[in-house]
């Protein structure tokens, strides 16, 4: 787990200062070394940075004042092989091939088998390794062949292409920008623009679907010309014609029409998930399960006891988590394992408020509760912890999934939508209802954001009237049915949200999140299975909690679904600081002319919906966003 940054000027050599800037800016990916490549006119160097290794600074000279069309940057978090052996960027023997790499991959044993088996030899225990001998043989097919999470830059000088791939639904971020001077990318945001030919410049179009979805929607980010590469694709660039290009590697499976039982559903998955756990809590040093209580995280805890007797779990507490903190300590005994609770007391919650909220590099309609958790494996030295992340998704976790089949009959309806006058809050809702035709209107209304009507009424029309409404782009299959939920739900909701925040917030610490969930296999698996038997429509997750019943006690698979999240309404009603806090930057919004300033004061004096308030926290984030990366 570490970070990677990059560069490829089209025309001219620029400074290393770009590289090394870059590359000091996410220094909290990998504390533990750095390390650069740069190539210039067909001279290829390797250097050592400030933090690396003693060792490492022996090998490689310290990089200084240098020039190169070419650059890359590493941060390594030391996780597989501690030594010096995977150290990165790494060289084929040859030194013709060139990786950086950020992630882990599950099954690099069985593939370094395989290419014994074909004459490679290793000269660590790396993953790194493996990935690089397996591109030489396989060329990008490698990347359909990793289970795991990745994000990879190689740079193949035999056949002279750069090459970036980013792992299957998007678990470790790549970001990058392409204008006429080159493509520069990186593992964050804030490290492309430490890099001369990046420019901050607002992107409405990412606003727009930032304030819809509470988050941006993939390939978009709220940067012009910075761009997510997208989940199961990988980038190609010719380095000799500059062309570029985009492939996938892999796509969901369709749902099959044969018949299998529910028991041997539940069967195959039971073996999946242990499967994937006993691999994902392979590491060089201490690993932990978070806990919230539910089952899902509190399932992963239980068949880690069979893999690790010695396994830690721990517990954030939040104001009204009560129930669940309650539920986890009861699953931790019923399991005997260790298990910690870590209480966030209010003060402790509002520390670093800004810092923390600037850290992401997008707008948010909450405060995110793993940088806590994060913090506190950090603080007890759990370099990884183990996630339940991934499985409301791919079992139908959401409550408001269980409104689907009320939709699809409602929608039948929808022509009553522009016979509805009235314009009061309760009628705008309901018009608002009747006008989701689309699958994707289903998907974003149920996201709990803005409404485009209301960041119609939000924008300033010279500002609005530059974006892009029509989201048509971002539909999919549109499948009238669960399955055409299920890829919203895996692309948006899991890919450009919450894994995507899951890293930063952990990474924010330099603390690895895995995901048992989320691997090749189980998504494989369930994706492929006939919608009857993954989603009756009348309880969330049929499947996982079929399968939790013989190892989770009654009180954690008997409790309803309520979300990980903190209670941002609750400190704005009781927190005269956290008032003082918003009204402090909403002053400062309004006097930057991009929004009404009437309607942010209509929403901030009449908050009357119990998610009123999630506008509110979009528009202050929007503000000390744009402070954090507009203002100098």
């Amino acid at each position: 787990m570490c970070g990677i940054s990059g560069y490829y000027s089209f025309h001219k050599s620029i400074s290393s200062t770009n590289i090394m800037e870059m590359n000091q800016a996410i220094r909290h990916r990998g504390p533990d070394d750095e390390g650069f490549w740069l190539y210039d006119l067909g001279r290829a160097v390797s250097f050592s940075g400030n933090d690396s290794t003693q060792k490492i600074k022996k090998q490689f000279p310290v990089l200084q004042d240098e020039t190169s069309q070419i650059a890359l940057g590493f941060r390594r978090l030391s996780i597989i092989d501690l030594s010096e052996k995977g150290h990165q960027p790494m060289l084929s023997e040859n030194e013709q091939i060139i990786i950086t790499f950020n992630g882990e991959i599950y099954n690099f044993k069985k593939l370094r088998k395989e290419l014994e088996s074909l004459g490679y030899t290793f000269q660590s225990t790396s993953d790194t390794e493996v990935i690089l001998a397996a591109y030489e043989e396989w060329g990008t097919a490698t990347f359909e062949k990793l289970d795991g999470m990745f994000a990879i830059c190689i740079v193949d000088l035999i056949s002279q292409k750069l090459i970036l791939a980013r792992d299957r639904v998007g678990m470790k971020p790549l970001f990058y920008h392409q204008s006429e001077e080159g493509l520069v990318w990186a593992s964050e945001i804030k490290a492309l623009l430490k890099n001369e030919f990046v420019k901050p410049e607002i992107n409405w179009n990412g606003v727009y679907t930032n304030f819809l979805f509470q988050t941006t929607l993939s390939p978009q980010t709220c940067f012009q010309q910075i761009f997510s590469l997208e989940p199961a694709s990988f980038m190609t660039v010719d380095l000799k014609s500059k062309n570029i290009i985009k492939e996938k590697f892999w796509t969901l499976p369709f749902p099959a029409t044969e018949n299998i039982s529910e028991e041997e559903a539940v069967r195959i998955i039971d073996e999946l998930i242990s499967e994937s756990i006993s691999e994902q809590l392979y590491a060089d040093v201490p690993v932990a399960v978070m806990m919230s209580g539910g089952i899902d995280s509190t399932l992963i805890a239980s068949k880690a006891k069979f893999f690790n007797t010695d396994i830690n779990t721990y517990t954030i507490s939040y104001p009204f988590s009560e129930e669940e903190v309650k539920n986890a300590s009861i699953a931790a005994n019923y399991f005997g394992v260790s298990h910690e609770v870590k209480e966030v007391s209010d003060e402790e919650a509002l520390e670093q408020l800004k810092e923390n909220i600037q850290h992401f590099e997008e707008p948010y309609s909450s405060i995110e509760v793993l940088i806590n958790a994060a913090k506190y494996a950090h603080d007890k030295d759990f370099k990884v912890v183990l996630s339940g992340n991934g499985a409301d998704e791919l079992f139908a976790g959401y409550s408001h999934t269980l409104k689907l089949n009320k939709w699809l009959l409602m929608r039948n309806f929808n022509f009553l939508g522009p016979l509805i006058f009235t314009k009061d809050k309760f009628s705008q809702r309901v018009k608002n209802y009747f006008s989701k035709d689309d699958m994707f209107d289903f998907f974003r209304q149920n996201q709990v954001s803005m409404m485009p009507l209301e960041v119609k009424t939000l924008i300033k029309q010279d500002i609005y009237r530059t974006i892009h409404s029509d989201l048509s782009q971002y539909h999919l299959s549109e499948t009238k049915s669960y399955s055409g939920y299920f890829e919203y739900d895996m692309k948006y909701s899991l890919s450009s949200h919450h894994v995507f925040r899951d890293d930063l917030s952990a990474m924010k610490y330099s603390v690895e999140f895995r995901y048992p969930y989320l691997s090749n296999s189980l998504i494989d698996y369930v994706s492929a299975l006939p919608e009857n038997i993954r989603f009756n429509g009348n309880q969330n997750k049929p499947l996982l909690r079929k399968t939790a019943e013989k190892y989770l006690p009654e009180s954690v698979l008997n409790m309803p679904k309520k979300g990980f999240s903190f209670p941002v309404n609750y400190f704005i009603k009781n927190e005269k600081k956290v008032r003082d806090f918003i009204v402090e930057n909403l002053e400062r919004l309004k006097k930057r002319n991009f929004f009404n300033a009437s309607v942010i004061d209509e929403w901030w004096n009449h908050q009357e919906h119990e998610y009123d308030w999630v506008k509110i926290w979009q528009l202050v984030t929007f503000e000390l966003w744009y402070q954090k990366y507009f203002e100098k």
